[in-house]
């Protein structure tokens, strides 16, 4: 084998990949946040039968779990142009990676709302608490907690689906891996390096998740 690995070739480049990967970060926390938000809303209003909401809702999570991410990205991008609605890479990417997870995050939330034993939400009944109330202290943190390690899932999946952005020149980290190949032509070392900072990413993104979800809702009073 004659080929001669250089990977200091690569960390030439350390800005480049440190900024690629700050804003995979911001990405992925702007889009989990936001995300996981809508999931709970559109959750409510499936598990509950909040229409029209419910139907609204149904007809969202078919469209985005059926389609792949990548058109779903270029038609925010490219398509939503056509019909006056401009948004520049960064705009059209958070937008994509919000409606992706949304939609995943409805499912899975669902889920956990619709285990919660009625019993429970009788008892809160009974005390006077009102539909928000009980849904904030009674029926949420519960239905989270037996969610939360598919919600951790989703969210590292969709940080590695992140990386299409790169497609619509937003300067991620799969894009810094792009431009700085094509400056080294060191390909295996750049891919190399970009894969395992993905997956240092991904284990990392899934235990602080898992902190999250023991310290804000596990030891929820």
């Amino acid at each position: 084998m004659s080929y001669v690995f250089d990977f200091p070739a690569v960390f030439e480049h350390t800005d480049a990949l440190l900024a690629g990967t700050g804003r995979t970060l911001a990405l992925t926390a702007i889009g989990a946040v936001a995300g996981i938000a809508l999931g709970i809303v559109g959750a409510v209003c499936r598990a509950w039968r909040l229409a029209p909401f419910d139907r609204l809702f149904a007809v969202y999570v078919e469209l985005i779990r059926n389609t792949p991410f990548l058109v779903q990205l270029f038609f925010i991008f490219f398509g939503l142009p056509a019909i006056g609605v401009q948004m520049n890479e960064w705009q059209a990417a958070i937008l994509a990676v919000i409606i992706n997870l949304g939609a995943y995050s409805t499912e899975i939330i669902r889920a956990g709302i619709e285990a919660t034993p009625k019993g429970q939400i009788e008892a809160a009944q009974s005390l006077a608490l009102n539909r928000l109330q009980t849904f904030r202290h009674v029926v949420l943190p519960p239905a989270l907690l037996k969610v939360w390690p598919a919600l951790c899932s989703q969210v590292v999946i969709v940080m590695l689906g992140t990386s299409v952005c790169s497609q619509i020149a937003a300067e991620e980290l799969t894009f810094a891996a792009n431009f700085i190949q094509s400056r080294n032509f060191r390909a295996f070392e750049t891919y190399f390096i970009v894969t395992a900072i993905y997956f240092l990413l991904a284990i990392g993104i899934r235990q602080l998740m898992m902190q999250i979800g023991r310290r804000l809702i596990a030891r929820r009073p």
